[in-house]
């Protein structure tokens, strides 16, 4: 069931209680969690925190928990399947969700006692109705049944005429009842198919918690800044439209114009810890600001794809750029920190008139940066890249729940050293990315399949390791289909989707296998891989495990590699 009022039907419901907290493993899923911790403070709410990076984590959390607890909140989990089905809670248990993973499952929706759905109503979730999905004349038709064959039995002192008449009659009204019940389960199953089909993302939670936390008036500079990076990382890893986000940066924008109003005439807007957020008009380049230029734009999907670095011609044509804008490369090259301020004053407006000669018209995006004190300055998009980087760090064999408290510790301004050292995890990833797009489209490793794009990183490519995590195989499937859209000249693969696999376990034999929509500005970034996976899995009988949150993310086992995608071919034809 939909909450309306997220204040009374959730917040004062949980205020005097103990919580259990289940979060899955992303940026927005963090946010939401810091808002929502810091307002359990605020009231002195009890809760345990527990990481979850799938289904069957989700499983055995509910399992270790559920004696102690009667309250559990899911974020960024747990909308889009049947939850007590999977979970099989007991009658007391009662589940919040803020969860962005749409469509929302109908029995979730039409669920008033244990299921409460703290998710935007305003998203287009197109629910179908109730009476198109559950009948409640089911036992009716049963006795129903019953009663005309009973009729049937006991009229044997009747006139033979009279019975066999009124049997004519009840046969007919039992096959009418049939084919109107075989005619709603078709229609039924249609609705749901429709509905069903493709997998997408709502709201940010983090933007959900922070209306929470606002509606309580409780809402401070540091969690407006936490859902304006749950937002952000929604853009970064392309889950919403560019529409979608335009809208919810406008909404954000009005309450940080609102704070930084409140703040003006404080003392403190000017002391050494103090944390200014502006709305700013910034550049499409990956940790410009942390990194050397030169280094941003090689490694920036949006400026490698339009150049095409990968070829010859497109080095060429980045050192056209550079002389464009009348930059000396010893300044480009170097830290952009040490950058001369007479450049730094006003590159923004030189790198965009140059991008424009060059055909990359929306080199400039809408977004926030925040000021902690006078010398620390981030986008949002830097503590996105920064907290995915720790989060998901491969380069110290430490277990995910160690992980995910270090991504969770970078949201906080006392911890700028550990934001620092995701800033640089994410170099060194962003690197690894463009790197293997590089090699990917050198060596034609993308092949037209029919309906769909596939790529296979094989074992032994370097940072393969990387790449069996889910953001940064998405991040890298979003890139390799940019620039393979950028760098092909059939027009037919312009418009394909992605199919990605990299191996993921090599003792187990088993690859991580994603599928991305195609490649569009006008995109609305629906994907229908989910349900084609499981379909092509079911016929073919192949090793799966759909563990994770998004469902067009599975593994897969080697062996049945070729005849789960021979499946896929023939399912999208």
């Amino acid at each position: 069931m939909f909450v309306t009022d997220i204040r009374k039907e959730f917040y004062d419901v949980v205020v005097n209680q103990r919580v259990a907290l289940l979060v899955s493993s992303d940026i927005d899923a963090l946010c939401a969690c810091k808002i929502l911790q810091a307002l359990f403070h605020c009231d002195q709410v009890q809760y345990t925190l527990v990481p979850v990076m799938g289904w069957q984590d989700l499983g055995t959390a509910f399992l270790e928990h559920k004696d102690q607890y009667q309250y559990f909140v899911l974020i960024n989990c747990g909308a889009n399947v049947d939850l007590l089905e999977t979970l099989q809670p007991d009658e007391d248990s009662i589940f919040f969700i803020c969860d962005t993973h749409r469509p929302v499952d109908v029995v979730n929706v039409y669920n008033d006692t244990q299921i409460k759905l703290m998710i935007k109503q305003d998203d287009d979730l197109g629910v179908p109705s109730y009476d198109d999905i559950f009948r409640d004349d089911e036992d009716e038709d049963e006795d129903g049944e019953g009663g005309d064959s009973g009729n049937e039995s006991d009229g044997g002192s009747e006139p033979s005429g009279k019975r066999r008449r009124f049997d004519e009659g009840a046969l007919e009204r039992r096959i009418e009842r049939q084919r109107a019940k075989r005619a709603w389960e078709a229609r039924r199953r249609e609705i749901l198919f429709d509905y069903e089909q493709y997998e997408y993302h709502g709201t940010s939670a983090s933007m959900v918690m922070f209306e929470l936390a606002w509606v309580m008036t409780k809402d401070t500079k540091d969690m407006l800044w936490w859902s304006i990076i749950g937002l952000t990382d929604q853009w970064v890893h392309d889950k919403i439209t560019h529409m979608k986000y335009v809208t919810d940066i406008a909404t954000l924008q009005r309450h940080v114009s609102r704070h930084n109003h409140r703040n003006e005439d404080e003392e403190n807007s000017l002391s050494i810890d103090c944390m200014r957020i502006s709305f700013e008009y910034d550049l499409r380049l990956a940790l410009y600001q942390h990194w050397s230029l030169y280094e941003s734009i090689c490694n920036s999907c949006y400026t490698s794809c339009s150049f095409k670095l990968w070829s010859i011609n497109g080095q060429k044509k980045l050192q056209e750029f550079l002389a464009d804008m009348g930059l000396p490369l010893k300044q480009v090259r170097q830290k952009f920190n040490s950058m001369d301020m007479s450049i730094k004053e006003n590159l923004r407006d030189v790198i965009e008139e140059s991008s424009n000669k060059f055909g990359m018209k929306d080199i400039r995006v809408q977004t926030f940066g925040v000021h902690f004190g006078f010398k620390n300055r981030f986008l949002a998009s830097d503590v996105v890249h920064a907290a995915a980087a720790l989060l998901e760090n491969v380069e110290k064999d430490e277990g995910a729940t160690d992980n995910f408290i270090k991504a969770l510790d970078c949201l906080s301004r006392s911890n700028i050293e550990r934001l620092h050292l995701g800033i640089d995890l994410a170099k060194k990833k962003l690197k690894a990315i463009q790197q293997t797009v590089a090699s990917c489209i050198c060596t034609n490793l993308i092949l037209s399949q029919g309906p769909f794009l596939y790529c296979h990183l094989l074992e032994g490519t370097p940072d393969v390791k990387l790449f069996s995590k889910p953001l940064a195989l998405t991040l890298l499937c979003k890139y390799l289909l940019k620039a393979f859209v950028c760098s092909t000249r059939n027009k037919r693969c312009k418009v394909l989707p992605l199919i990605m696999a990299a191996p993921m376990d090599v003792e187990k034999g088993t690859v991580i296998v994603l599928g991305i929509p195609p490649e569009s500005e006008t995109s609305d970034k629906k994907n229908f891989f989910g349900r084609a996976f499981e379909k092509a899995a079911e016929s073919t009988s192949s090793r799966t495990l759909h563990d994770h949150f998004d469902t067009s993310i599975i593994e897969l086992k080697m062996e049945d590699r070729g005849k789960f995608l021979d499946a896929l071919i023939t399912l999208l034809s």
